[in-house]
């Protein structure tokens, strides 16, 4: 068994590269925990453990009750172990594992946004520059001159799992609704695009208070009893009541667009969209959000073949890989031995 290579790093091994047959060792966190039983009543624990390059599950046999009792969910262990492959799929067994107390580099552990911050930052001033309504220009202008709110916008994620689940996804996915919300609009002149392109912009807005990234992604306390929507329609009021005549109904507009941006009840939505521009809002949000999630599952699969490993969250498997390529355009077409019925 050989040791692990680690091409960007003299002492960290990136889950991504791992293969069969290595040993491993270095700090990861914890993404999640479980207990489980053998066949035979014996405990066993299951770890799904994580760096910036990825995700990998991991497995203790020996003492895995006393040691599922030594840390949690959200903390950093530092492991010893081997990769090995169960159907299909890359996996660690652990022959050591503790509280990693210091001597790592959270940096290490912590993804970011592909994107860099200050473009994305950039990019969005232009687009909410170009709102037309002084009532939303204003407020716009109101949370992006709050030095604290553009910070936090910068770091947060936007999601704890499933998308733009890593530092600056937040202001990454906000910048894409908000390039999606331009494109609906400018395809279909009847809508609004001020109130589409302002609710694209505050719609997750409360996920800055509802989510932390230290030491890993997880809820708040404010996000697990109130949630970043609610959260969001009590920012929109902070900023609301520091200018002077805002109109009622337009506020009363905005609001919905983030009360109702989920869609639908089932999927923690307050309010389900109850005017064009929020039915809108919650399909580019959805979209967005979609291609980000599956995009990063087939990226991060370790499932051998064309196929993942089965998505829990959709229910299926997903096929991986680039289309069939397109034959060459000077390949002549087979000609049918029966003619069509618009010959």
């Amino acid at each position: 068994m050989k040791e692990a290579a680690s091409p960007e790093s003299g002492t960290h091994y990136w889950l991504k590269d791992l293969k069969e047959n290595e040993r491993v060792r270095g700090c990861y966190l914890v993404k999640e925990k479980r207990l489980g039983t053998t066949r035979r009543g014996e405990p066993f624990l299951n770890l799904i453990l994580a760096d910036r390059s990825g995700e990998i599950e991991a497995k203790v046999w020996d003492n895995a009750e006393e040691l599922s009792n030594s840390f949690s969910e959200g903390e950093v262990l530092q492991v010893e172990g081997s990769t090995g492959s169960y159907r299909g799929k890359i996996q660690l067994t652990l022959t050591r594992a503790a509280n990693c107390e210091e001597g790592f580099d959270p940096a290490l552990l912590l993804e970011s946004s592909p994107l860099p911050a200050g473009e994305m930052l950039k990019s969005l001033r232009e687009i909410l520059h170009k709102i037309r309504n002084p009532h939303l220009k204003s407020l716009a202008d109101r949370f992006l001159a709050d030095k604290d709110f553009v910070a936090e916008l910068k770091q947060a994620p936007a999601a704890k799992n499933f998308h733009h689940g890593y530092l600056g996804g937040l202001l990454e996915h906000t910048l894409s609704v908000c390039r999606l919300a331009k494109t609906v609009a400018s395809m279909y002149p009847s809508l609004n695009e001020d109130i589409l392109v302002f609710g694209a912009f505050v719609h997750d807005i409360g996920k800055i208070h509802e989510l932390r990234s230290r030491p890993a992604i997880d809820y708040t306390d404010e996000g697990r009893l109130i949630g970043h929507v609610v959260l969001g329609v009590r920012m929109l009021e902070e900023k609301i009541s520091t200018l002077k005549e805002f109109p009622a109904d337009l506020e009363l507009k905005i609001k919905h667009l983030v009360l109702s941006h989920h869609g639908e009840y089932e999927f923690g939505s307050p309010k389900r969209p109850k005017f064009i521009e929020a039915f809108v809002l919650h399909l580019v949000d959805d979209l967005d959000a979609k291609i980000n999630g599956l995009g990063r599952f087939i990226e991060q699969d370790r499932q051998k073949g064309s196929w993942t490993e089965f998505n829990r969250l959709f229910t299926r498997y997903l096929l991986k890989g680039q289309p069939e390529t397109v034959p060459p355009a000077d390949d002549k077409p087979v000609q049918p031995s029966q003619g069509t019925l618009f010959c």
